[in-house]
């Protein structure tokens, strides 16, 4: 299964979603919050199902968006969320405690607008950067995570 996760699209999805219909169709997309109205928009453009949680800047989400998710998917315990609630921009412990109360395979969350990809103790942990407003020097950017016999992620830059 091959997933395109995306976040911190903070009103602005053109250049995301024009950048990624020139690349192999995902079967899911996965849009971790700020601005949670821009996943279902994506969804729509792309023709492709998303699931979407809600960050710190969706407080006039109207669909009653899900802050977090456990998401089995391929066989695998993906947590989905923005990030804030965990305080990601300070370090990622709180996070990593709840990955592992959930007994999760993958960890998805956003927040911080900086692209990560690691593991810990067999839990990959993925932030996808932002594809609008990104920080530091990657640029803008989003991630790609395979759910076959191994699990695999990347983070590709929207160029």
């Amino acid at each position: 299964m091959k997933i395109f996760v995306v976040s911190d699209t903070h009103g602005n999805i053109d250049e995301f979603v024009n950048f990624a219909k020139q690349l192999n169709r995902p079967d899911l997309i996965i849009h971790l919050g700020d601005y949670s109205e821009d996943g279902y928009e994506i969804e729509k453009r792309m023709g492709i199902d998303t699931i979407v949680v809600k960050g710190n800047c969706d407080f006039l989400d109207k669909r009653k968006t899900k802050e977090e998710e456990i998401l089995n998917l391929n066989g695998k315990r993906i947590f989905i969320t923005h990030g804030h609630r965990y305080h990601v921009k300070m370090d990622i412990l709180n996070l990593f405690y709840r990955a592992r109360e959930e007994k999760a395979d993958v960890v998805l969350f956003g927040h911080t607008h900086i692209p990560l990809i690691f593991e810990e103790e067999g839990i990959l942990f993925m932030n996808p950067g932002s594809t609008s407003l990104p920080r530091g020097i990657e640029g803008k950017s989003f991630g790609f995570l395979d759910l076959g016999e191994q699990i695999g992620g990347k983070i590709i830059k929207i160029k």
